[in-house]
């Protein structure tokens, strides 16, 4: 069954369509989710929300679009707001013992042990630094580079007018290019 006829057998009210979605978009979603709570446990219920929100509003959604997008801005709206809340609620001491703690991860099927060692460093740099951004600038960051989505998908996406997108984009850029800085050593 392809995404257009899960989507119409949801909007008839079978839930067996919801099954497919799943399938397609959770992995997707949870690392989306992931990378702006920087918590897989938190992530997980932030899609879980978003499926059962999806499978709710199914009749407002128009079946000639594709669902990826409609489904993502959920997710990443969701998860902003959940890291919003929680950065409010912890203290300086308790997100710099988070960020060294386990980080746990969905995992990546794609790459070996060989890319991965290779590529453990600059994830670490950048996993650090995207912690220093705020989850405004962190959904910004993960919308235009890791969803690869243009800057008017944000827009719709990040619920914000085109210039609060390339705003947090740039603050973003600008942050991340100080934090990850190569050192120069004499």
């Amino acid at each position: 069954m392809d995404e257009r006829e899960a989507i119409s057998r949801l909007q008839a009210g079978d839930v067996s369509g919801l099954e497919v979605l799943v399938r397609q978009y959770q992995v997707r979603a949870v690392r989306s989710a992931y990378l702006v709570t920087r918590d897989r446990s938190l992530a997980e219920d932030v899609v879980q929300a978003a499926f059962v929100k999806a499978y709710e509003r199914i009749g407002q959604f128009d079946p000639n679009r594709p669902f990826g997008p409609w489904f993502l801005r959920s997710v990443l709206h969701d998860a902003i707001k959940v890291a919003q809340a929680r950065e409010r609620q912890r203290s300086l001491d308790a997100l710099t013992q988070d960020d060294r703690a386990g980080r746990d991860g969905v995992p990546d099927q794609a790459p070996g042990p060989e890319e991965l060692w290779a590529r453990a460093e600059t994830a670490e740099e950048v996993w650090v630094a995207l912690g220093q951004l705020t989850p405004d600038q962190r959904a910004a960051v993960i919308a235009r580079y890791f969803l690869g989505m243009s800057e008017a998908e944000m827009t719709g996406t990040l619920a914000c007018p085109p210039s609060t997108v390339k705003w947090r984009l740039h603050a973003a850029r600008n942050r991340l290019r100080v934090l990850l800085r190569p050192t120069t050593v004499k």
